[in-house]
């Protein structure tokens, strides 16, 4: 999914996945199977990158019997063992746009070559390690839709913050909660016994600053390099410093 955008685009980018659902559920399942196996332990509770992957599954409404058979491969043999590692690709976009990567794969001899290409034809291209990392901040964030304006800005705020966030931003029509990265998911769940239901919750690396797009030609780009980056099997999240307003 691709973050930290704009609500609008966000509702864009998961009516998009929600079409493709089964590549959808495939790379959910895989970020919880790593998960589970760097973690080592299949108890969410347990676990904090476990818990933040089911959250994020359950919040595109993946089922709870693929959920456990993508803790379970975590945990198997033979066939059924898991071999994914965690692969961060760094780069550039159109006009200098910071795009950061992330990806889950069995085979990093297919997977850089690809996100390069994609990298090299729509933007500046690959980075070295480090190149835009320094420019974003891992956070948890969670959005609730107000769309229909019932939600009362001052008690959100005052919620968010006594459940244990950081800071808080309201928007023409969605509330933004920030959270330690750690507390995302104890945040989420507090929120929730008050009633609060989520657009999404999840963990993201967030840009420090913006970067706003004129030239049609860099704006076009930029929607293709996203698009095809997030459909690439291997990408599990796509983050950027594109101001989309």
């Amino acid at each position: 999914m691709s973050g930290h955008s704009k609500w609008a685009t966000t509702k864009h980018r998961k009516a998009a996945q929600d079409a493709k659902r089964s590549a959808l559920f495939s790379k959910l399942a895989r970020n919880i199977t790593v998960a589970a196996k760097e973690g080592g332990d299949p108890n969410p509770d347990n676990n904090a990158s476990l818990a933040a992957a089911i959250e994020k599954a359950k919040g595109y409404s993946m089922p709870k019997d693929k959920i456990k058979t993508a803790i379970d491969k975590a945990f198997g043999s033979g066939k059924d063992a898991a071999n994914y590692e965690t692969v961060v690709y760094e780069g550039y976009g159109p006009a200098g746009v910071a795009v950061l990567c992330e990806a889950l794969t069995d085979n990093r001899q297919r997977t850089a070559p690809e996100v390069r290409h994609l990298l090299d034809k729509f933007g500046k291209g690959l980075g070295p390690t480090g190149c835009v990392s320094w420019s974003f901040d891992r956070k948890g964030v969670i959005i609730l839709d107000n769309e229909d304006g019932d939600l009362d800005e001052d008690t959100v705020m005052m919620d968010a913050l006594d459940c244990g966030a950081s800071d808080f931003e309201p928007e023409e029509d969605c509330f933004t909660i920030y959270t330690e990265p750690d507390d995302c998911g104890k945040v989420a769940s507090a929120l929730e016994a008050k009633g609060y239901v989520f657009a999404s919750a999840q963990v993201e690396m967030v840009p420090q600053n913006y970067v706003k797009l004129t030239d049609p030609a860099d704006l076009k780009n930029m929607e293709k390099l996203i698009d095809s980056l997030e459909d690439n099997d291997d990408v599990q999240n796509v983050y950027h410093n594109w101001d989309q307003d």
